[in-house]
């Protein structure tokens, strides 16, 4: 009776044993298709209509974000130029999937806004269908409060990249023979020192240097242009230094 007993304990702990073993591998598969269920690979956007791109990545469970907007001569306004993760890579539904759209060629003249107030500047620059990128302001007793005293890209630009038009505005100082170094970093260096020159600052002769190859991106980063020839990459003071009349500014570009 005691032998039956423990062959029936041991049936019966073999059973349990098989259950939980089944309902474990059950987990774990259910978990396996549960994760890569999840996964899909981004399609190839490149050159498709934005509308069209957003259906498709819409369809996969993906958020289309269009992130920049660029002139293009090659690709037609409205179809993508680029994007971020690129056609293939294995992410989660949900994902930001980032392009950047065509605006087709260049086709509008960069006003010059040299010497112009800023809000009649920025009104210009809206109505022929430019942007006003990030002001910067500088201290300046020569020139009027919100005064413009270098733009970016320069007036009557052609091939420029972007639709937007970045200014520098005098301000109020409390110094007049001091400034605020402002930041050129991106600035076409020849601008940078045409607007030194103004401000009577000194700018030394600019080194020239192989510009680094720009990163893809990865995760869910924005990609990020590539360097412009002759664009300035460093500068010495730096900005928000203050500099005056003495101080030698020093500028790296690329080649």
């Amino acid at each position: 009776m005691n032998r039956q007993v423990v062959v029936s304990f041991f049936q019966i702990g073999s059973l349990v044993m098989l259950l939980v073993a089944v309902a474990l591998l059950s987990a774990v598969i259910t978990m396996h298709f549960a994760i890569h269920g999840a996964e899909v690979q981004v399609p190839a956007l490149t050159g498709m209509t934005v509308a069209d791109a957003r259906s498709e990545t819409a369809g996969l469970g993906l958020n289309l974000v269009v992130d920049n907007r660029y002139y293009s001569g090659d690709m037609a306004a409205g179809h993508i130029l680029t994007q971020m993760p690129s056609a293939g890579t294995v992410v989660r539904r949900e994902w930001r999937v980032r392009v950047a759209e065509s605006l087709g060629p260049q086709k509008v003249e960069v006003p010059d806004m040299v010497g112009r107030e800023e809000r009649v500047a920025a009104l210009t620059l809206r109505r022929v269908g430019l942007e006003v990128g990030a002001t910067a302001r500088l201290p300046y007793a020569k020139a009027a409060e919100g005064t413009v005293l270098a733009q970016d890209p320069p007036g009557h630009a052609q091939g420029i990249a972007r639709p937007t038009v970045t200014l520098l505005v005098a301000a109020p100082g409390d110094a007049p023979d001091g400034f605020v170094m402002p930041d050129m970093i991106g600035w076409p260096v020849v601008t940078a020192q045409e607007a030194l020159t103004r401000m009577g600052i000194k700018a030394l002769p600019p080194s020239f240097v192989d510009a680094p190859v720009t990163p893809v991106g990865s995760g869910d980063a924005p990609p990020k242009p590539p360097v412009k020839p002759g664009a300035v990459m460093a500068q010495v003071p730096a900005a928000g230094s203050r500099v005056d009349q003495n101080t030698a500014v020093r500028l790296l570009a690329a080649k």
